[in-house]
């Protein structure tokens, strides 16, 4: 693997002043195989720096000014991304340039002088529970793939499960008879994430009535928990537009995704007065920081908090 990058390496050297593809190439070969980074990160370095190429069009890479990133920093803005976005760009290319500077590439990364994107805390959509329960419902179990379904979404609002960490639950992940599941989330942190009395029945439906029929349609026998028609694992995407298509179906809003329900369980569950702490271990986040988002959400924890401990609540 080495090796191989070295080769992609001298490559690259040739075109260094005109498109930094053979750059890129080297640089997504090394993140991928000598720093063993996660297949969806090395996906998303490789879509954000495609976008820089595309700004590259004539340039040198090698004597890019701070000035000029800067530009491409406004570049992006004019391509109506979210701040959010653009930020993870930015880190994309401090990184890329990084490694251009390890490779004796570059003399200075200028990259490192550029500002970070200022961010507005966004608000995450969150769902009533009464509407959780018709979205929930909205499979019919009849139709050819609904107990699939119904278990799909039951367990996203059940264990908030991001749809990658859904996609690659298999069936051992799944504990029903100790009403636990177990996630791996990212960096391959595995958590236990306890399962409710109605996902427990979702998913025994469909392992008992309608996994053994897709199982059929496979080459040899799947590990993976959620399949499709054919008997394969079913993607992240394909999780996404079956998220949505039963958000129509509720007559929900065109925006509801799979994080809707991340962000609904969360919030449901410090409403009921869950701690603070114990949300973040069960939605597998790094820093507490993250999950307090959460707090802000609800108004009715805050108001019956302050009922019961302000002296005159």
């Amino acid at each position: 693997m080495v090796r191989t990058r070295r080769k992609l390496v001298r490559k690259a050297a040739k075109t260094l002043g005109g498109h930094a593809d053979r750059w890129l190439e080297s640089f997504i070969e090394y993140i991928r195989t000598e720093c063993h980074l996660s297949a969806n990160t090395v996906a998303a370095y490789g879509r954000d720096l495609k976008r820089f190429d595309e700004w590259l069009a004539g340039r040198k890479l090698s004597s890019l000014s701070v000035a000029e990133l800067s530009d491409y920093a406004a570049w992006l803005r004019r391509k109506s991304l979210a701040p959010a976005s653009i930020s993870r760009h930015l880190v994309a290319l401090k990184v890329f340039f990084r490694y251009l500077q390890l490779e004796g590439v570059l003399k200075r990364n200028e990259a490192e002088l550029l500002g970070s994107q200022k961010l507005w805390q966004k608000v995450p959509e969150v769902l009533s529970a009464q509407k959780v329960s018709d979205f929930l419902a909205a499979p019919n179990l009849t139709d050819t793939l609904g107990l699939r379904d119904r278990a799909l979404l039951e367990l996203l609002y059940a264990t908030g499960c991001r749809a990658s960490e859904l996609s690659n639950l298999r069936v051992a992940d799944v504990r029903l008879d100790e009403k636990f599941c177990k996630c791996t989330g990212k960096g391959n942190k595995q958590r236990m994430v306890p399962l409710n009395d109605t996902a427990i029945g979702a998913v025994s439906h469909y392992l008992s009535e309608l996994r053994p029929q897709l199982v059929e349609g496979a080459s040899q026998a799947p590990d993976w928990l959620l399949l499709s028609i054919r008997g394969r694992r079913l993607r992240r995407e394909a999780i996404w537009e079956i998220v949505k298509k039963y958000a129509a179906r509720a007559g929900l809003p065109v925006s509801i995704s799979p994080h809707t329900l991340r962000h609904s369980f969360a919030t449901h569950l410090l409403a009921g007065g869950a701690d603070l702490r114990q949300v973040q271990e069960m939605l597998g986040h790094a820093s507490i920081t993250t999950t307090q988002i959460y707090t802000h959400v609800d108004s009715s924890r805050l108001k019956r908090i302050h009922a019961q401990f302000h002296p005159r609540g």
